[in-house]
């Protein structure tokens, strides 16, 4: 029952993968309100998922976008393909500890086997000025749904055609047309051209740590695993699906590049990104004096505003920090205008009751004079009227605090020309701190002339007539000189539109982020889930060899019977792993609108897994397909300048822990399920050889 209700989950996000979404309209029953998602994590927080089943994908999936901010997606729907994967197996009479056992050996070796299609990514900040391949893609940035047009200017050119008309971009070619000669599905949205002509094989050292670890699974609530540093070792036969081939090397070498490569469709995001990593570089480089410093992109630095029912036009990403304030501070903003103002920066809350943590006082006990009788607000008015001497004494003109604010204190601050932010981000605070010299304090009344600083300029970010909100808000920006701190303003006149298009910014934001940092990538276009199912296929048709056991973990302790039946049921249960990749690549052809249905998608795919087998090398055939010229995908506008056009890239960590979290949330409903029905007396037998797993 447990996998039957993950299948059940996992389906009401399906839709959401590949860069082709359809939006989902939730609707509460008992309040009949709506709410739009696009996102896997959306869908979950709006769905009831009070089973133990719906809390556990919901932590796994909340776990995934807490780390990584991508992959939730497969990871929901691998769950669910696995979940059915599982128990087919079961209806076969697979004994769990089987379909435990060699599900993990599987994916192990798929995890080893996708290192060939890495990319490189290195001097990635040579070519700044490389945008073009950005502006010639927004022709043809396919259509996002009715909510999600492409701001970037594409959506004048996406209104005249139809999603029949724009799925061209991702069409593989029709099983009805010619006969399919090389495999389209590879492609990437834009002619494949080798970086250099130096060939070299790109079978590399495995991460252990991101490639590699024993599956242990235990009751937690993100699926943590132990590091481990031993690599599980891959038998010979593995080794003759490369032999001495060497292939043309792909490297990334652009910003523009990876970028595009990156944005999975959602160019008008990824465009927001690439200029704040250039914005971030430039200040790296000015504050250097020179660009030989090596540049870590900090995404802890990049904040969003959004501004609901502006026009996307507007939406842009400036140097310094944009907030918006309520319309009576216009006036304020105007006075403080062009010229350099005072700022003290508050850690905690500022209010009269604000004790930092472990000194609060009591609720129950009250302080009672009986000689004077005071007035129930005398005591935030004392202490507001001693809070405004100190920022008087000391000409601070603008106080940011990272905790809420006092309201009766803001008035009185804004009548004394002050400006007061609440709610204001740490890393914004630090920011601040760092470029200002200003001294971050718990309580204002620490303020000394040594914690105030200097030089902060305060503007309207435009004319406030043309941004200002329903809620009489108006958009400020707060800059200084030297200020490592970037603001993406993300606009549209849908406020409905307005989480998606923020979860979606910061999705790319942390694809970049994790490409610049792990200094890799993979070949995108699902080659590497194309890789894992004809591995898994090739792995299935071998013959079990002696050696192999050392990949099973404990399982060869057990009992003779259960080792036994290992090669009976070992190409079973690979087959129907494999089966979870095939579903995955079938439901993301169909939802590209390039196939008439699923089953078609999948015989499109069946074809070319025969293809690839039929070569013993996948990954050969892989990176031999996606060298070719494939001019079927393209808009015919544009067939001349395909030569501008990069690649189509996938981030490598979490991805694999996409699919790992995935497996591992499977095999622990199948587990506890078991353990219910059978009781624990098959796991305490051997409890003391367990090496790779823990049974529940």
């Amino acid at each position: 029952m447990g996998l039957q209700q993950l299948s059940l989950l996992a389906e009401t996000g399906r839709t959401f993968l590949g860069p082709v979404k359809s939006s989902k309209f939730i609707t509460d029953e008992e309040c009949h309100g709506n709410v739009l998602v696009s996102s896997t994590v959306r869908l979950l927080e709006s769905l009831d998922t009070t089973s133990a089943v719906g809390q556990l994908l919901n932590e796994a999936v909340q776990a995934q976008n807490d780390t990584y901010r991508t992959g939730t997606t497969t990871l929901l729907f691998l769950a669910g393909a696995w979940s059915s994967a599982v128990e087919e197996c079961l209806h076969l009479g697979v004994p769990i500890a089987i379909i435990v056992s060699v599900m993990s050996e599987g994916l192990n070796s798929c995890s080893e086997e996708v290192v060939s299609l890495q990319v490189p990514v290195h001097n990635i900040f040579d070519h700044m000025g490389s945008t073009k391949a950005i502006s010639e893609l927004k022709t043809v940035s396919v259509s996002l749904g009715p909510f999600l047009q492409d701001s970037s200017g594409a959506s004048s050119v996406q209104e005249k055609h139809d999603l029949k008309d724009v799925a061209p971009r991702f069409t593989f070619y029709s099983l009805s047309g010619r006969p399919v000669k090389s495999s389209e599905f590879f492609k990437p949205d834009a002619k494949i051209e080798a970086g250099e002509n130096t060939s070299q094989t790109l079978k590399s050292s495995l991460h252990t740590d991101t490639c590699f670890r024993k599956s242990v699974l235990v009751h937690s609530r993100h699926f943590n695993r132990t590091d481990n540093n031993q690599g599980i070792h891959k038998p010979d036969r593995f080794q003759e699906l490369h032999g001495a081939t060497t292939f043309q090397t792909y490297r990334c070498s652009d910003l523009a590049e990876l970028a595009v490569g990156l944005s999975h469709g959602d160019h008008s995001s990824m465009k927001l990104v690439e200029e704040a990593v250039q914005l971030q570089y430039q200040n790296a480089c000015m504050q250097h004096g020179n660009c030989t410093v090596p540049f870590v992109f900090d995404i802890s630095r990049l904040i969003t505003c959004s501004l609901p029912g502006l026009p996307e036009t507007f939406s842009c990403v400036c140097p310094g920090y944009i907030v918006q304030v309520s319309i009576a501070c216009a006036g304020l903003i105007k006075e403080l205008e062009n010229r350099p103002i005072r700022v003290v920066l508050i850690e905690g809350d500022l209010t009269e009751s604000y004790r930092h943590l472990g000194f609060n006082k009591s609720t129950t006990i009250k302080t009672v004079l009986g000689s004077v009788k005071l007035q129930e607000d005398s005591s935030e008015e004392l202490w507001a009227n001693h809070i405004m001497q100190l920022l008087i004494q000391f000409n601070v003109n603008l106080i940011l605090i990272k905790g809420n604010v006092s309201e009766h204190l803001t008035e009185k601050c804004v009548h004394s020309k002050r400006l007061v932010i609440g709610s204001v981000d740490g890393h914004v605070i630090q920011a601040f701190a760092e470029a200002t010299g200003a001294v971050q304090v718990a309580y204002i009344t620490q303020v000394n002339e040594d914690c105030v600083g200097n030089g902060i300029s305060v503007a309207f970010w435009r004319n406030p007539l043309e941004v200002i909100d329903r809620n009489n808000r108006i958009a400020v920006l707060l800059k200084t000189e030297g200020i490592n701190l970037i603001t993406a303003v993300l606009t549209s006149p849908v406020s409905a539109q307005m989480q998606t298009k923020e979860d979606r910014f910061w999705t790319c934001a942390y694809r970049v982020y994790h490409a610049l940092k792990e200094e890799k990538v993979f070949l995108g276009g699902s080659a590497v889930e194309f890789l894992c199912l004809s591995h898994l296929h090739i792995l299935a048709e071998q013959p079990l060899q002696k050696g192999d056991h050392t990949c099973l973990g404990w399982l060869h302790h057990t009992s003779s019977w259960l080792a036994s039946s290992l090669e009976i049921y070992r190409p079973t249960v690979l087959k129907y792993l494999a089966s979870g990749w095939h579903k995955y690549l079938s439901a993301l052809l169909y939802n590209t609108a390039s196939y008439s249905s699923e089953f078609e998608a999948s015989t499109f795919i069946q074809h070319h897994l025969h293809s690839a087998i039929g070569s013993g090398s996948p990954s050969s055939y892989i990176l031999k397909e996606y060298s070719k010229l494939n001019s079927g995908i393209f808009n015919s506008s544009i067939l001349n300048k395909l030569e501008q056009f990069p690649r189509v890239y996938d981030v490598v960590t979490p991805k694999i822990e996409a699919w790992r979290r995935a497996l591992d949330l499977v095999l622990l409903v199948l587990q506890t399920d078991s353990e219910i029905i059978t009781g624990l007396g098959h796991a305490q037998i051997n409890s003391q050889k367990l090496e790779g797993f823990l049974f529940l």
